[in-house]
């Protein structure tokens, strides 16, 4: 069922970055009390949603079901890829995202 969801906005996103007039969308935020604000959270955050816009794909796909806090089991049978290749892609997929942010670790 996620595996259809995935392929469906996939699908939608490629459609509608044909026409990008259309695609118009304003980024909101939204924070309760100016006391639980963390700026420099907000920031390294927007730095990483950047990053993870230069990935490809199934990089993206991996990497954001890794953000949900999907096990490499459930990401395996998503994507339609081995839970060893999930690995093996995960750890590049980290390299990539810390050589973008220039992250020395």
């Amino acid at each position: 069922m996620y595996r259809v969801a995935l392929n469906t906005a996939i699908t939608a996103f490629k459609k509608a970055s044909r026409h990008p007039l259309n695609n118009q969308i304003e980024l909101v935020s939204f924070q309760l009390t100016a006391e639980e604000y963390d700026y420099e959270f907000e920031e390294n955050l927007k730095l990483l949603h950047k990053a993870i816009e230069q990935l490809t794909g199934v990089e993206k796909s991996i990497i954001l079901l890794y953000l949900e806090d999907k096990k490499y089991e459930e990401i395996a049978e998503i994507t339609g890829i081995t839970q060893n290749y999930v690995r093996v892609k995960m750890n590049r997929i980290k390299k990539k995202l810390k050589a973008i942010l220039n992250v020395d670790a």
